[in-house]
């Protein structure tokens, strides 16, 4: 699975621009994307890399007003960024509703300040629509 980080609006840059021709090979494929925020990024990918049916994960910053926030931005609360993590899944093998299943299970919803030791605005949980 893939493993990089994206520092730029993870998912505006990667739908906007090369990511135009990745989804139009994801959909040849008959692949679909799910974008989860919950606390460190790579916590989050750990938790959907043994997911059977999920194909890729990528971390990065979306949600923000910056086009290409720092890490230091982002964790000082500048740019309205959240960590967050691409999830590209095969439709056959796992639902979307199995995804956020999983999901609710790793994160704590009702922590808006942070998930587990990782605490600001950027770490809070979120569900982003695609």
């Amino acid at each position: 699975m893939g493993k990089k980080l994206i520092k730029a609006g993870l998912l505006a840059a990667l739908v906007l621009s090369a990511g135009a021709v990745h989804a139009a090979d994801d959909m040849k494929k008959g692949l679909k994307t799910a974008i989860f925020a919950g606390g460190c990024f790579w916590c989050v990918e750990k938790d959907f890399d043994h997911v059977k049916g999920v194909v890729e994960t990528t971390s990065g910053y979306t949600g923000g007003i910056l086009l290409n926030p720092t890490y230091k931005q982002v964790t000082a609360g500048r740019s309205g960024h959240y960590e967050a993590v691409e999830i590209k899944y095969d439709p056959k093998i796992v639902t979307y509703k199995q995804l956020v299943e999983v999901f609710w299970r790793t994160v704590d919803p009702t922590d808006s300040g942070g998930q587990f030791c990782d605490r600001g605005q950027s770490y809070a949980p979120a569900i982003f629509a695609n």
